[in-house]
Formats: structure tokens, sequence, C-alpha cells
């Protein structure tokens, strides 16, 4: 994976297999599938370790965030 990106010159976070795992997570969560699920599709552990895939769509988090109490 990483003389894949390499060659294509693509500058990417990450140059390795993380980026695949990444990109797949990120796909599944824009495509609606759970936090549960994208971690069971990962094999994380833990759903802390998946937790970290919610922030990566703002458009979707923006979606759903609830206004901060005492703002109006």
């Amino acid at each position: 994976m990483r003389c894949a990106i390499r060659k294509a010159g693509i500058t990417a976070p990450s140059n390795g297999a993380n980026l695949l795992r990444h990109s797949a997570a990120t796909a599944m969560l824009r495509g609606g599938a759970t936090l549960d699920t994208v971690g069971a599709v990962l094999r994380h552990r833990s759903p802390d370790m998946t937790a970290h895939y919610a922030k990566v769509d703002v458009t979707m988090l923006l979606q759903i965030a609830q206004p901060w109490p005492g703002d109006a």
C-alpha cells in the first residue's frame, strides 16, 4: 500500500493499510452505518477504538449537534 501511494503521488496523512481502514470506516459512516457496525467490520476490541471515526464527518456531526445549554 505504501509503495502504491508513493507511486501515485498521493499525499495522505497515513501511508499504509490504515489509510484503507480509515477510508472504509468513513464511507460506512457516510452510508449510514453505526459506530457499532464499523467497529465490528474493523474488528475493534473496544467501542473507544471506533469512536474516533465519529469526528471524521463534520457535515454529519453538524446535523446531529445540539446547541450548548444556555445559548439562545
